[in-house]
């Protein structure tokens, strides 16, 4: 499990045990030339790793982990699909992929017109899905979806947690559902074996940021600023302190796990 700093405008994030940076990329677009890229390897050799396990093994090398961000269907899922292939032959420890969404509230300018332009060309989450099963077996690092809550909702707690499963990806992360509203969630991801990541904020009590470290698996992500995501020329100067105080819950949580 792993502290995430989100830096919201641009994305830095923390692990429990390590650091890591997330690249929040505004489209695929800037990433892929127009002629087909052949992967390193076409499929992968032993079971991917989740998140947990990802962080865990980069801990044990002394490295940090390097998590991008691109939007699914910006500019189009074939697109996507090969943007997947190159970030993970181009060393991606995880992949955030994030579902387009008509109000995306904790995202700014530059993701929600990702967002836009792909809704615009019809991208829709049963297309997403079927481009992961295509895509998937052929990465060797793990991917974290990026979704809202309403679609959730829409499509029913149990049947998506199922559906992503069945497809391949190994963590999800929902920016904008309560602590309070997430035991179905998290009694549907554990069951699917899918990693459900929290976020807290500059502005979270101390007690119920302990409740999310608790319940967060796979990494926390930590807000490192109340906004939207974009760029920004640094980070709050209460980070530093922020970190250490969810590494001393985290490893007070690992403590009783030991004790007992």
């Amino acid at each position: 499990m792993a502290i995430a700093l989100k830096s919201t405008p641009g994305s830095l994030q923390l692990k429990k045990h390590n650091i890591h940076s997330i690249s929040r990329l505004p489209s695929a677009k800037s990433l892929v030339s127009t002629k087909r890229f052949t992967p390193m390897a076409t499929l992968t050799t032993s079971p991917t790793l989740g998140l947990s396990d990802t962080f865990s093994k980069l801990k044990k090398q002394g490295k940090v982990a390097f998590i991008p961000y691109i939007t699914a269907g910006d500019p189009d899922l074939s697109t996507t699909a090969e943007a997947l292939k190159v970030l993970d032959s181009c060393g991606s420890d995880i992949i955030e992929l994030g579902v387009p969404y008509s109000d995306p509230l904790a995202d700014g300018p530059v993701i929600q017109a990702a967002a836009t332009r792909s809704l615009a060309r019809g991208t829709n989450f049963n297309a997403i899905l079927s481009m992961l099963k295509e895509v998937v077996p052929q990465l060797s690092c793990p991917i974290a979806l990026f979704t809202y809550y309403n679609p959730i909702l829409k499509c029913g707690v149990e049947k998506f947690i199922f559906t992503i499963k069945e497809s391949g990806i190994h963590g999800l992360v929902v920016p904008d559902v309560p602590l309070e509203e997430t035991e179905a969630l998290r009694k549907e991801a554990l069951k699917n074996n899918i990693e459900l990541v929290l976020f807290t904020t500059p502005t979270t009590p101390t007690d119920r940021m302990k409740a999310i470290v608790e319940a967060s698996e796979g990494f926390v992500y930590l807000v490192s600023s109340v906004g939207v995501t974009g760029a920004r020329a640094s980070v709050s100067n209460r980070v530093q302190d922020l970190l250490g105080e969810i590494k001393e819950v985290y490893l007070e949580k690992q403590s009783s796990y030991t004790t007992n």
